[in-house]
């Protein structure tokens, strides 16, 4: 699990769901490699979790911000469009 972005708003975190932990090898059996982003709404208290297509396109997105380094308003615009799709409440664990 690794932070990408974090603010007063908004946190991005991008999750190795099936990723070896330090000094672990592969797994017996077949594995469908898994990963995905959770953006959370601080201001809702709400977080999306992005795999599938939805992490392809969201990682799309992210290359093109190292690209052109956005500034943080445009960070949050985008980032405000996929806190629509937010429904599941932030639950410390």
């Amino acid at each position: 699990m690794h932070t990408l972005y974090d603010s007063e708003t908004f946190a991005v975190v991008h999750i190795l769901a099936n990723a070896p932990e330090n000094g672990e090898t592969e797994r017996d059996g077949p594995q469908i490699p898994r990963h995905g982003f959770e953006i959370v709404d601080k201001r809702s208290g709400k977080e999306v979790y992005l795999d599938g297509s939805w992490a392809e396109m969201f990682q799309v997105q992210i290359t093109a911000w190292q690209r052109n380094t956005p500034s943080q308003e445009e960070v949050e615009d985008t980032l405000e469009g996929y806190a629509t799709l937010a429904q599941m409440p932030v639950i410390m664990h």
